[in-house]
């Protein structure tokens, strides 16, 4: 049994919503203590992940908690509910969130960021929606903290204030409110008018709606998929490399913690309990997006191949993994289904450790251009050992827990009898070791600057700060603990797949 709290497990979700926010108050109070304004922080960081753990354990031994806060209409409510893949998901982004919280201390110390203490409220907020995202028991209550994770991230983005950060942040906010509002939100009451219902139910409740015939499917399917910003589909994902001036720490948090995975969990969850895994196979609607899912793979790994900044390669990688869920989903088998959900937590513990080790670059050596980076391995070697267990999983070689959504994504594919979708996964696994290694390359195969071609002779080792080293291997060694145990996170989403309630 896992570690969990004494405590019901519905009032564990309303308290796991609210903590980060009472945290938030503790921040404000902390503002002149540095580090007592920390200790706040990751002491309700860790709250939050105990009450979402007591969530997960609930949702293990068969419960569904749920809990209706209020009625907006008949029909529409803010409901929390808990299932394995909300609760899977919460569990991620409570626990990446207080690794992030201690590498931001090391970052924001180790580079003097300004605005230290609005930099934590924010994260409190953004982690807040993120549960809330986790456990929406419905279409209207993932909207509403969909839209507060989006606005609490934009002063995150933000943070250094200069030009580039808010020519970055109107394209990120522009992009996310744009889509969310003109294509998401008309989905979710076309859904409504069409069923009389938004909750999420195992087996969808499209199933129900008479008028559900020619291209409505498709039409509907495009909107949820597009509306949902976060999932970073193309066209929809140019606020994702924009979002890179940010601090890493929000980097990380935006591309493995909360905001991209929020993003195509709700793609999977709307998938599963809205349209229905049957009704998406049958009705042939995910035709036309299975070659777009397939497109934005390979061509944000060609995109990702051409950067020169690190951050803004991995980026572009990130558009290109979230992808991956995307077509598990479009699948629309239970193969191609379950690679889509592990891959959330396979990508993000992965993904994090390359961002937070690209930090860890900036800060101790103060380089972010790849061309720039000659060298650094045998000066921080640490952290570049580190990126590479990181950058394994992604590609998928085991034993990496990167290697496992791949396997199922290829089984989907079979089942599917797309076989072209074989061969962009494979080739999308040849672009990532070519984009992902060759810095690591650079960094260990070329001299350090200053000594000429020399390789041999000692070199001082100047790594970044602990706070930034240890949460990067402790994410790195995740992604090998993860592969062994993914059979317990198989069988615990199983019933998303129809096999169970």
């Amino acid at each position: 049994m896992i570690p969990s709290l004494p405590i019901n497990p519905a009032d564990a979700m309303l308290i796991a919503l609210f903590i980060p926010i009472l945290g938030m108050f503790g921040l404000m109070i902390a503002d002149r203590q540095p580090n007592v304004r920390e200790g706040v922080t990751l002491t309700f960081a860790v709250i939050t992940f105990l009450l979402c753990l007591t969530v997960l354990n609930d949702v293990a031994a068969g419960g569904r908690p749920t809990l209706t806060l209020f009625e907006v209409l008949p029909g529409l409510s803010i409901t929390l509910k808990a299932e394995p893949l909300g609760a899977m998901f919460a569990v991620i982004a409570s626990g990446l969130f207080i690794v992030n919280s201690l590498y931001s201390i090391g970052y924001m110390r180790g580079n003097e960021e300004k605005h230290q203490t609005r930099f934590y409220m924010c994260f409190a907020v953004a982690i807040s929606a993120a549960v809330g995202i986790a456990f929406a028991g419905n279409l209207l209550t993932f909207f509403t903290f969909y839209e507060i994770l989006t606005l609490s991230t934009f002063p995150l983005v933000t943070h250094k204030r200069d030009e580039k950060a808010r020519a970055g942040g109107r394209i990120y906010l522009g992009i996310l409110i744009g889509t969310s509002i003109g294509l998401l939100l008309p989905a979710i009451i076309w859904t409504y008018v069409m069923t009389g219902t938004t909750d999420f139910v195992l087996g969808g409740i499209m199933r129900t709606a008479a008028d559900m015939y020619g291209a409505v499917p498709v039409i509907l399917l495009g909107l949820y998929l597009w509306g949902i910003g976060k999932a970073a589909l193309m066209p929809i994902h140019p606020w994702l490399p924009n979002a890179m001036v940010a601090p890493t720490p929000v980097s990380a948090f935006l591309h493995a913690v909360a905001v991209v995975k929020a993003g195509v969990f709700g793609v999977l969850k709307i998938s599963t309990y809205t349209f229905g895994i049957d009704y998406l196979s049958s009705s042939g609607a995910t035709d036309l997006f299975l070659w777009i899912a397939g497109a934005s793979i390979l061509i944000a790994s060609a995109i990702a191949m051409t950067q020169d900044n690190l951050k803004a390669r991995l980026a572009y990688s990130t558009v290109s993994q979230l992808s991956y869920v995307t077509l598990g989903a479009m699948l629309a088998t239970k193969m191609g289904v379950m690679g889509g959900a592990t891959q959330i937590a396979a990508h993000a513990l992965g993904k994090m450790t390359l961002f937070m080790c690209a930090g860890a670059i900036y800060t101790a050596a103060h380089k972010s251009l790849i061309s720039e980076m000659r060298g650094t391995g045998r000066t921080m070697p640490y952290t570049w050992i580190a990126y590479i267990i990181g950058a394994c999983s992604i590609i998928g070689l085991p034993p990496m827990a990167g290697s496992w959504p791949k396997f199922y994504l290829m089984l989907g594919a079979v089942d599917r009898g797309t076989l072209f979708l074989l061969l962009v996964l494979v080739i999308s696994s040849l672009m990532n070791i070519v984009y992902l290694l060759a810095p690591a390359v650079r960094a260990f195969m070329d001299p350090v600057p200053g000594q000429g071609e020399a390789l041999k002779g000692p070199v001082a080792i100047q790594e970044a700060p602990l706070f930034c080293l240890v949460p990067a291997w402790f994410t790195a060694i995740g992604t090998i603990v993860l592969f062994f145990y993914m059979e317990p996170v198989v069988a615990f989403l199983n019933p998303i797949l129809g096999a169970g309630s």
